[in-house]
């Protein structure tokens, strides 16, 4: 196994990054026995919390005590990782790291770190038995930084793939990919890996860049116009994509706020996932925010704060299955977005 360190695998990222918010750090671990990893967004200062599930089968931990009505107040981190529910695993990792530094919520008889974590299902790539666990997560909490994390085939993202409606072998690469948007002196940041059922769409364009391909694989089905053209979609197991993220920002809000927040950024995938939100994916995001700028005077309301948070998921998502590469495992080749790209006149 290998940890990944939070260095932009991309050439640039001129569409900024997470870890633009200030306070909050990203850490990748990439398993080298086959494609499947995890990812952490720390807060290691505390950050009000919200998350929204519009997928109908998740893989989710401690998502419950982010309602605006229970107790708890502030996260510490959140994990995303592959290996369907083994991998929520992981988040007891991250936790024994920030135990160990002294991170988390006092409880009188230790410190407890609140580390809310969500899975993706990234099972045919390899030998399902492995799978992300505490030693992974406490690898990508040994990674994270506040620099460009990386993108494409890393942490969460390793085995993630997108377009699966017509089956895996027709589906292409997904992957993990960021974005920040900054208005008005606040800044809203994206981490998404996209392991989706549906096609990516570049939202600039409403044309599909990666999903199911035609059946000699040579080219973009669109997976949209073939299903209300009346093409037969493969028998599904539920839960067996998935694509989860977080949103973060640097603004004051209140766990209201904060859930609302990510209830808005789901548009983004919305504008960047074709069908999203579907019964066998469990699309999941989670809001970050670390107070470090009051939303007072000309500062963004919660309507830009909304709208920033959905393009930077759009652009995130986007950016994942362009930073992606193309993998081999066993039998099964999964082509890139850049792979089509190359291979046009």
């Amino acid at each position: 196994m290998s940890a990944t360190t939070s260095t932009s695998s991309s050439p640039s990222n001129s569409a900024g990054a997470i870890t633009d918010v200030a306070g909050i750090e990203v850490g990748h671990f990439s398993d080298t026995r086959r494609p499947t990893g995890c990812t952490v967004v720390m807060a290691r200062e505390g950050a009000v919390a919200g998350v929204d599930v519009r997928g109908a089968a998740p893989g989710t931990r401690e998502t419950d005590l982010l309602s605006p009505g229970n107790l708890v107040q502030q996260v510490h981190a959140v994990m995303l990782a592959g290996g369907s529910a083994w991998g929520l695993s992981a988040a007891e990792g991250a936790m024994r790291w920030l135990e160990e530094r002294g991170i988390g919520m006092d409880v009188r008889f230790g410190t407890l770190p609140i580390v809310p974590a969500a899975v993706l299902f990234d099972l045919p790539m390899g030998d399902a038995r492995i799978r992300p666990d505490a030693a992974s997560g406490y690898a990508a909490c040994d990674a994270a930084s506040n620099a460009v994390p990386a993108e494409g085939n890393v942490g969460a993202g390793s085995g993630a793939l997108v377009g699966k409606l017509f089956g895996v072998h027709r589906a292409m690469k997904g992957g993990i990919g960021t974005a920040s948007v900054t208005v008005g002196g606040v800044t809203v940041g994206a981490l998404i890996a996209v392991n989706s059922l549906g096609d990516v769409i570049d939202h600039n364009t409403a044309q599909p860049v990666a999903g199911a391909r035609t059946e000699d694989g040579t080219a973009l089905l669109d997976t949209r116009r073939a299903l209300l053209r009346g093409e037969l979609p493969k028998p599904l197991l539920a839960g067996t994509n998935t694509t989860l993220g977080v949103v973060a920002t640097d603004a004051v809000l209140t766990k209201v706020q904060a859930n609302r927040l990510a209830n808005v950024a789901h548009d983004g995938l919305a504008r960047a996932i074709n069908p999203v939100h579907t019964m066998s994916d469990g699309d999941t995001l989670f809001a970050l925010a670390t107070g470090r700028v009051p939303l007072e005077g000309n500062a963004p309301g919660m309507t830009v704060l909304g709208t920033m948070a959905a393009e930077a998921v759009a652009i995130a998502t986007l950016r994942a299955v362009h930073a992606a590469q193309s993998v081999t495992v066993g039998d099964l080749h999964i082509p890139s977005a850049t792979d089509f790209a190359a291979a046009r006149p």
